[in-house]
């Protein structure tokens, strides 16, 4: 079975597709970690973020022994890893020098030792429209711009990283502008997808009802 999750930053689709994928024993795949690893090699190798050539480079050299390499650094996960994935993300060309590599993975899902799995769950922005379109399952994750800068603020602090709340704010913006309107994919729910709103959800809640879909596609 294949499962899509999208949505926009922090709108809570990480945390539902780990839980789903562990529910189900299912291999899970964050599809914005091959963007965030492009986006921190470009940092790391002191490119200039507006080098589409540079970044379509990285991603055609990217494979997932050195993506996991790079998820290792602290900057992969912080407010800096997540800016640069969306701007590497928006360039057509590294998109699509990307997107085999998340396409091939629904074919022959693994977890992460390796082992087959029967299943997979995706987390990303265009799964259900574009890396699958042909998925089982598709759900959009969204919550209101200040509801999402509110949590990912706590977990930056959680985390000991620095922030503030309206920079935060201002980024997660931008993000969700950045990824609305980038000419290839843009970020907008499948036609099929079941859409959750989280603002006032729990993730119980949102895991509920999302396995309630889930079950009654498996019954049938």
């Amino acid at each position: 079975m294949i499962i899509t999750i999208d949505g926009p930053a922090a709108a809570g689709k990480g945390t539902l597709a780990a839980s789903i994928s562990k529910k189900y024993n299912y291999a899970y795949f964050d599809t914005g970690m091959v963007y965030r690893a492009v986006g921190l090699e470009m940092h790391l190798q002191n490119k200039d973020l507006s080098d589409q050539a540079a970044a379509l480079q990285i991603s055609q050299n990217l494979t997932f022994e050195h993506m996991h390499e790079l998820a290792k650094n602290p900057d992969f996960r912080s407010a800096l890893g997540g800016k640069n994935a969306s701007i590497v993300s928006a360039y057509p060309e590294v998109r699509k020098a990307l997107l085999k590599m998340q396409q091939d993975f629904a074919q022959n899902p693994v977890f992460a030792d390796g082992r087959p799995a029967k299943g997979v769950v995706y987390d990303g922005r265009d799964t259900g429209t574009v890396v699958c379109p042909q998925a089982d399952v598709k759900f959009f994750i969204t919550a209101s711009p200040e509801v999402r800068a509110e949590r990912r603020y706590k977990e930056f602090l959680q985390k000991g990283i620095s922030a503030n709340y309206e920079d935060v704010l201002a980024d997660v913006k931008a993000r969700d502008e950045r990824d609305a309107n980038r000419a290839t994919a843009p970020m907008k729910p499948a036609a099929d997808a079941v859409i959750f709103d989280t603002s006032t959800l729990t993730i119980p809640e949102v895991l509920q009802k999302a396995c309630e879909v889930i079950d009654e596609k498996q019954n049938h």
